[in-house]
């Protein structure tokens, strides 16, 4: 598999889009995640991030995007979010990207006001609409796991369930090792997504709360979940996601060290050279 990061780590401490690729390549990254808003991104923007991504040979492989508002009550609001993911999905096949990682959030209300199932199959449907403009496009989705209680994807069973309930070739998975900690899910359980995950996020964290760490930081036991995803054979990248560094002066070092940690472990689980 390929290493990447996604970009947000330097946009989030006030580095340009163009800086933090020039550092991600020399740093020695195989590809890249960009962290935009496809609605609003100018041409310009465009323009410069796919030049200098192919300046450094620096594949743009996921663009993340989170829009609740799938899964929203109101069909308006619903609507507005399919046109929304639609410009991300025309964003990614311009760069040549591989996946959309769609985030779908939280039940709303605790549960109890709006019937969850309505919010499900409401999801269940705006995928499958994406699914299908997805497939005109050659891009796929890749649905994140949330560990947080109300999250509609937050556990292993309840990805599968989604992704076989939408049936669609494009819907698929994203395994992120640091959410399966903090949702108690075992490496084992990730056989479960065998044909459904392309696309992997690595991060470290605490074990109680959600972290973003670089490995080695947190108490996430990498190994085992990485022979786990080795023995899925997925052909897709491990981009490491990072999020605010308690000190933005150094986030270079910052990112340098996650690259050097991530490495080593994907060399020694043998999913890079």
């Amino acid at each position: 598999m390929k290493l990447g990061i996604i970009n947000s780590a330097f946009q989030q401490v006030g580095i340009d889009t163009a800086a933090g690729l020039e550092h991600i390549a020399r740093i020695g990254f195989d590809c890249v995640d960009i962290f935009t808003e496809a609605a609003t991104i100018a041409k310009e923007e465009v323009s410069l991030i796919a030049k200098t991504a192919h300046r450094l040979n620096l594949p743009i492989v996921s663009l993340p995007v989170v829009a609740v508002g799938l899964i929203d009550f109101n069909e308006p609001v619903r609507d507005f979010h399919i046109q929304r993911c639609k410009k991300f999905i025309d964003l990614a096949a311009t760069w040549g990207a591989k996946n959309i990682l769609l985030v779908l959030g939280e039940y709303i209300w605790q549960r109890e006001v709006i019937p969850p199932a309505a919010q499900w199959q409401w999801g269940v449907e705006t995928c499958r609409q994406l699914g299908d403009y997805c497939g005109n496009k050659g891009i796929d989705i890749a649905l994140e796991l949330e560990p947080f209680r109300l999250s509609l994807l937050n556990s292993v069973d309840a990805m599968v369930q989604f992704i076989d309930e939408c049936n669609h070739p494009r819907v698929r998975a994203n395994i992120d090792i640091s959410h399966l900690v903090l949702s108690d899910t075992s490496p084992a359980d990730l056989a479960k997504l065998r044909g459904k995950a392309i696309h992997v996020h690595l991060s470290d964290c605490d074990g109680k709360v959600h972290g973003d760490l670089p490995p080695g930081r947190g108490v996430v036991k990498f190994a085992p979940y990485l022979q786990a995803i080795s023995e899925l054979s997925i052909d897709g990248v491990v981009s490491i996601e990072l999020e605010y560094s308690p000190d933005p002066a150094r986030i270079v070092e910052w990112v340098e060290e996650a690259y050097r940690e991530t490495a080593k472990l994907m060399a020694l689980a043998g999913l890079r050279p």
